[in-house]
């Protein structure tokens, strides 16, 4: 991170993003990934008969992380090439192997592979994020699956739900996340060595026709560096499709992220519900009362950056012509590294936010006790038919009372009065004793409580398993930087 605040520094890196996330997109490990990728290569093609040797990658292996950036710099401005740069600042510190290095390789050898190993890398990071947010969120629609809360519709009053019955909804979409993104992850082959044009020709050349040992090549440096698979057919990169299928499973995060930091908002204007707030924090200069959701607006003004670099992905994808072009890099090392440090820092600031999620369940009562006179119209009506009254008279003489009761809320800003119009109303005489019952709010939840317990037990429980080794670890309490 750059401590010049005289030049531009990413927001991403100096206010957001997780030091593991940064890691992964830092120069260090881009560079020493390429140091591995080379010395992986001569072990590979010393295995199947070239002329290399044991010293020459021990001193590769000695240099793997000892790069020396200014050099390289250097090195660039004159060759106007990254790649090669980097090879002689390498050569330089491995005199002995500087005649294998890169042997065979196109650019595109250590650049699309490097890339390949920090998607991966970076999936994994986000995929425990996920995790954690899940555990949270379990967590909380437990504790609260039985709290009644007037549900919405058109963000308009509607039947009751529970408090844990809605962050299920919640918690079932970062379900499809953590799935998509353990698949994405899964799903990443490597380019391993394929040459120029994806035709492998140098290598052909290198081992002399033997087209077996070329393919074998190709799986073993794959192997050397941690994957099982390569792609099957390439041209000089891998293609790009790969990006934008990672790409979309993260703005598919970011969709999940807006949803729920958006209800999250509205709740805490209803004083329902609000996320967690610093005894010393300061929500508003001017209004010294405010208590804003800053952490969700957060949350949402990162997820929106995430949703829009889909459309970049899928440009940069469709642009590429015949077996590539380089406009597509200087768009990749934006959007890769936006993409997850934005995921990884909505993340985070979800995972503090759901450590410590407040609830305010008077409010939250009195809201239902403002709404359930209206919604108990049906249950009043098939209480009268019990007693011997008529449903079609019941049903008229409930509808003018619930207007009377309404106009009575929206033109005089009045209390609804609805229930001592029933009780004042001698047709209803035989049921008033009945009306409390009729009126418990945990009448009209349905099965939202066991909804819930079944749905942790078998949807979230299953995942979870497979985090428990780190759960405790990557859920720890969560302090924002700013």
């Amino acid at each position: 991170m750059s401590t010049d605040y005289t030049i531009y520094r990413s927001p991403l890196s100096s206010r957001y993003a997780s030091p593991e996330m940064l890691y992964n997109f830092s120069d260090q490990k881009k560079f020493s990934s390429w140091r591995k990728l080379w010395v992986n290569l001569a072990k590979a093609e010393k295995e199947l008969g070239l002329d290399i040797d044991d010293p020459q990658i021990r001193q590769m292996e000695s240099h793997v992380d000892d790069i020396n950036f200014k050099e390289a710099a250097e090195e660039e401005k004159l060759t106007r090439h990254d790649v090669m740069a980097h090879v002689h600042v390498f050569a330089k510190q491995c005199p002995l192997a500087a005649p294998i290095i890169h042997l065979g390789a196109t650019s595109c050898f250590v650049g699309d592979n490097t890339d390949l190993i920090i998607l991966r890398d970076g999936l994994e990071i986000l995929s425990w994020r996920v995790a954690a947010v899940i555990d949270n969120l379990a967590k909380f629609a437990e504790r609260y699956k039985s709290l009644p809360a007037l549900g919405f519709t058109h963000l308009q009053p509607a039947q009751l739900t529970t408090v844990g019955k809605r962050a299920t909804l919640w918690l079932y979409d970062f379900l499809l996340d953590e799935r998509a993104i353990r698949r994405a992850r899964q799903d990443i082959r490597f380019r391993g060595a394929k040459g120029t044009t994806g035709t492998q020709a140098s290598f052909l050349q290198l081992f002399n026709g033997d087209g077996a040992k070329v393919r074998v090549l190709d799986k073993r440096v794959a192997e050397l560096s941690g994957f099982s698979k390569t792609y099957p057919v390439t041209g000089q990169t891998y293609s790009r499709k790969v990006d934008l299928e990672i790409i979309s499973v993260l703005s598919s995060l970011g969709s999940s992220i807006h949803k729920m930091c958006s209800d999250l908002r509205l709740l805490a204007n209803m004083k329902e519900i609000e996320e967690p707030f610093e005894k010393s924090q300061i929500g508003s200069s001017a209004m010294p009362y405010k208590r804003n959701p800053m952490r969700s607006e957060r949350c949402c003004a990162l997820a929106r950056h995430m949703i829009a670099l889909f459309s970049n992905a899928a440009n940069t994808h469709s642009v590429q012509w015949l077996e590539r072009t380089l406009d597509d890099s200087a768009n990749r090392r934006i959007t890769l590294a936006e993409a997850f440090l934005s995921a990884d820092a909505a993340l985070l600031t979800l995972t503090n936010i759901t450590q410590g999620l407040v609830v305010y369940p008077k409010v939250i009562e009195r809201r239902i006790q403002q709404e359930l006179p209206f919604m108990s119209t049906e249950n009043i009506i098939m209480a009268m038919v019990k007693k011997g009254g008529d449903r079609q008279v019941c049903h008229e003489k409930i509808r003018v009372l619930s207007q009377e009761a309404g106009n009575r809320v929206k033109m005089e800003g009045k209390d609804n009065d609805f229930l001592e119009r029933v009780k004042a109303e001698p047709y209803f005489a035989p049921i008033v004793g009945d009306l409390e019952s009729l009126l418990e709010p945990s009448t009209y939840i349905g099965r939202a409580s066991d909804q819930v317990r079944e749905f942790l037990e078998d949807e979230v429980a299953p995942v979870l398993a497979l985090y428990k080794d780190k759960l405790e670890v990557i859920n720890k309490p969560v302090t924002l930087n700013i």
